[in-house]
């Protein structure tokens, strides 16, 4: 019974992860593959992040990323079941996004190991910070999906020169495995998961900071 559940629940909500982040990576990758601009870059993976929400968000809630869908399973929010069917669906989806674009758009390191480790840790919880202020602001779609998507194209914008700005470990495993760039996944993985963790925990110390008496 147990592996049947969890056969269901992979191939729904895994299913649906797979297809938002094979869209993300298709958006921002292919921007890439097509020679954009930095700029037109971040756009594009903004953009994708946005429109998938607005798609799928009232499914699964569109994480589209293991670090995020990991951040809210230690926030209490995802079961461990739930969360497994979203890791495999999310990195299955960059998989094949990063088949079709053969590759294109990888996550590279243009700074030294120690700015790559705390860039990816910073820019992954502030991320992460967003997602939690404006789901405690809003239930609906269209500002989570403004706010998230603005979120990415901004902090892509201003470190994707450096680290590629991945934020997310599915959008480096999906197109470093194919291009054959794998030594780096890792510390993408473990950055990037470290990064959204943390802000939970800090949205719990706030949390509990306000609840102190005057």
């Amino acid at each position: 019974m147990f592996f049947l559940d969890f056969v269901e629940i992979v191939w729904k909500r895994g299913g649906i992860e797979a297809i938002g982040t094979f869209t993300m990576v298709m958006f921002g990758c292919g921007s890439v593959a097509m020679e954009r601009t930095n700029l037109e870059i971040s756009l594009a993976f903004g953009t994708g992040v946005a429109l998938v929400i607005l798609a799928i968000g009232r499914w699964t809630g569109a994480h589209i990323n293991p670090a995020v869908s990991i951040a809210f399973w230690y926030r209490g929010d995802l079961s461990s079941m739930d969360t497994v069917a979203h890791v495999l669906g999310q990195l299955l989806g960059a998989l094949c996004a990063g088949f079709l674009l053969n590759g294109a758009g990888p996550t590279i390191r243009n700074t030294t190991w120690l700015n790559l480790i705390g860039i990816e840790i910073l820019i992954t919880f502030l991320l992460m910070a967003s997602i939690l202020m404006i789901i405690r602001q809003t239930e609906k779609w269209i500002p989570i999906a403004l706010v998230v998507g603005s979120s990415v194209a901004v902090l892509a914008f201003g470190f994707g020169k450096y680290t590629g700005a991945s934020m997310n470990p599915a959008r480096t495993f999906g197109p470093n495995l194919v291009s054959g760039d794998i030594a780096i996944i890792p510390i993408y993985f473990i950055c990037t998961i470290f990064g959204a963790m943390l802000a939970v925990v800090v949205e719990r110390f706030i949390a509990s900071a306000s609840e102190l008496p005057e």
